[in-house]
């Protein structure tokens, strides 16, 4: 436990330092404008501001206190949007040692273990849209349509695990070549 605390102020000490030679004003701009795009694809407001704001944090590890804080928001907002990322497995929680206080951790390999998780969602998506090709009859404007979503998810699916692959690999040759410099 105590290793462990020592990495983490390793970890808060590295980032103010890094912090201090930041344009907190251009990190808070980036913030913001990735939390825009991430809005405009569907996401909460609140959840796409916190999850951009953990993104930009050295860390990726911030309490509910240093986020309210970074963002100008009252603790409740950032533990709906908490909530929220947490149910769709974009953050996880974890105890701060010896404290009672949550800190809220952005998954490293975030955007390949949401891919990831969308294989079961594509999955079920795919059962459905059968089932509606049934009932609507598969020569009908809507049995078309749906069919060719069917056909289109299920392409999508088959491709997903190939690139998962692709993507393992060259962030594996991407990791080797910064551990050499």
């Amino acid at each position: 436990m105590a290793e462990r605390e020592q990495e983490q102020q390793q970890r808060e000490q590295g980032e103010r330092q890094d912090a201090g030679r930041r344009d907190a004003e251009a990190v808070s701009e980036f913030v913001e404008r990735f939390a825009s795009q991430l809005v405009d694809a569907g996401m909460p407001r609140m959840p796409a501001r916190v999850f951009a704001c953990l993104l930009a944090s050295d860390s990726g590890v911030l309490t509910s206190a240093e986020l309210g804080e970074r963002l100008q928001v009252s603790p409740a907002a950032v533990s709906g949007a908490v909530r929220y990322l947490s149910q769709v497995n974009m953050v996880g929680r974890e105890r701060e040692p010896g404290s009672r206080r949550d800190r809220y951790r952005v998954h490293s390999d975030q955007w390949y273990e949401a891919l990831t998780r969308r294989d079961s969602v594509l999955t079920r998506w795919e059962a459905t849209l059968r089932d509606g090709v049934a009932s609507l009859g598969e020569t009908s404007p809507a049995g078309h349509r749906i069919s060719e979503t069917l056909d289109f998810f299920e392409f999508l699916q088959g491709e997903l695990g190939g690139l998962m692959e692709r993507w393992r690999n060259h962030r594996d040759q991407l990791r080797a070549g910064n551990s050499e410099s």
